[in-house]
């Protein structure tokens, strides 16, 4: 499985294209991933399976209403249904020119499941705190994660907006990501890529439990 980083939109928000095989899985949406990822898809002939989403915060999902129009599944957590259905909702933390248009998941996942793309399991993780439903998914056999904005390579996501809790954040983080293994690769929301092992060990924000 090849992954492919795409640091898209006003504020750098990454996008993930896992190929393979002449299928692909995108997730996130950001400004500009419609167009970027069917360029790819175009000239590597790949055809585009799903688009999964990680939280429903607009840098993340600006362009998945045009995936969407072509008939691509949205895959998210139902504790965003309101973020997706309703984007306006944060408008005030926007920037203008950024288009909020309302999406419809497609498919819900739950916390715990286990879903197939590419030929691989990818285990999903609900992990609140930075806003409800965001939720990471963890292809174990390529030591992989992809985990929104809940940590980030020295840091963690912001708390400060609505439906943000930094305990909730802190016991996300401590259970559900540190608790992978620690050769896991974590693929952030934003910034380079980090491991489990070096955020346990150097994250100033949220120490593990043991």
């Amino acid at each position: 499985m090849d992954v492919k980083i795409l640091p898209l939109g006003t504020i750098q928000t990454n996008a993930f294209l896992l190929t393979k095989e002449g299928h692909a899985v995108l997730v996130d949406a950001p400004m500009g991933a419609h167009q970027v990822v069917k360029d790819i898809l175009a000239s590597d002939g790949l055809t585009l399976d799903a688009l999964l989403l990680t939280h429903a915060h607009w840098d993340h999902t600006t362009d998945a209403y045009l995936f969407q129009r072509d008939r691509v599944p949205l895959y998210g957590h139902q504790a965003d249904r309101d973020l997706f259905e309703n984007p306006q909702i944060m408008s005030s933390f926007g920037l203008p020119g950024v288009p909020m248009e309302p999406v419809q998941i497609d498919v819900w996942l739950e916390d715990g499941e286990v879903v197939e793309f590419l030929g691989e399991k990818v285990e999903v993780r609900h992990v609140p705190g930075h806003c409800p439903g965001n939720i990471l998914f963890y292809i174990d056999r390529h030591a992989s994660c992809f985990s929104g904005d809940v940590i980030f390579a020295g840091g963690i996501g912001r708390y400060d907006l609505p439906g943000g809790d930094f305990s909730q954040l802190e016991q996300s983080i401590q259970t559900r990501v540190y608790t992978l293994p620690e050769d896991t690769e974590i693929f952030p929301g934003h910034g380079p890529v980090t491991s489990v092992r070096d955020e346990r060990r150097r994250n100033p924000y949220v120490r593990p439990l043991d």
